[in-house]
């Protein structure tokens, strides 16, 4: 009996020890799997489609030019490297964004507002070369941009459930909770016919098709307001609505004070009247 007992704690101890040693692997197995593959339904079926925010590219307006007289030089160069100065903002707000936004986000936010600034800054460009010479036609042919690979104008991010998700998902799930337009109001902006000085009847039609134009830009905003309630970031509305808004009235209000100007005088300060609000 004395000699049979250590033979079988040699057994137990043998027997306890695979055990262990068995569970310890299949733990070392299961962590594995949880931390390197996804599983079915698991935290880890959430990936991002895209592999990271792209890159703006606009067409070249430079080489589009005609020969662009000695007195309007400075002024073209200055638009021009304007121009530049737009697509790079853009690029860097492509990059601080990621993962915000509703499925058209980058297209509301950044590409809509990019093309809007430029086509006011293309506007000042053939302008400044028909003061001297014939100005060029069809340039804001070239205002829109696009969004180069990697970048997601649409759902990018597949999340569990294969739910698409997030207009700029460059590596980050969209941020859709946190809406920027919480609620309808009105959009106003400052009137600008009645800031004007006497209209010369040559100008007139021109003039009162641009105050037409104003108007309606207004009311589109407004519409734009209505159909995203709810929709984007913090910033939504002065990034997707008043600050497109803006650049257009810009280039309007350019246009109404060029027309008066080639007859009389051209007024002056008229783009204070250009940033509209909103009223809640």
């Amino acid at each position: 009996m004395s000699r049979a007992l250590p033979k079988y704690n040699k057994r137990r101890v043998a027997i306890v020890g695979g055990a262990a040693a068995l569970a310890l692997t299949g733990a070392v197995v299961v962590n594995s799997a949880l931390a390197g593959e996804p599983g079915k339904g698991g935290t880890a079926d959430a990936r991002t489609l895209a592999a990271g925010p792209g890159t703006i590219t606009c067409p070249d307006v430079a080489s589009r030019l005609p020969a662009v007289p000695a007195s309007a030089k400075a002024e073209v160069d200055r638009n021009l490297a304007l121009l530049r100065t737009q697509i790079d903002e853009a690029n860097t707000r492509l990059v601080k964004t990621v993962g915000q936004g509703g499925p058209n986000f980058v297209q509301n936010a950044i590409l809509g507002p990019l093309k809007d600034k430029r086509v006011s800054t293309i506007d000042r460009i053939a302008i400044a070369i028909g003061r001297q010479g014939t100005k060029p036609q069809g340039l804001n042919a070239l205002a829109a941009c696009t969004l180069g690979a990697g970048g997601a104008g649409g759902a990018a991010t597949q999340a569990p459930g294969g739910q698409g998700n997030a207009g700029n998902a460059g590596g980050n799930a969209g941020n859709t909770g946190n809406a920027g337009n919480t609620g309808v109001g009105t959009i106003t902006c400052p009137d600008v016919a009645s800031r004007l000085p006497a209209v010369p009847a040559s100008a007139k039609a021109e003039v009162d098709r641009n105050l037409a134009l104003l108007r309606t830009q207004i009311d589109e905003a407004n519409t734009r307001l209505v159909k995203t309630v709810g929709q984007g970031g913090p910033n939504f509305v002065q990034n997707a609505i008043l600050g497109p808004l803006k650049d257009k009235r810009v280039s309007t209000i350019d246009r109404i004070a060029i027309a008066i100007g080639r007859q009389g005088t051209k007024p002056q300060g008229l783009n204070a009247l250009a940033a509209c609000t909103l009223n809640r």
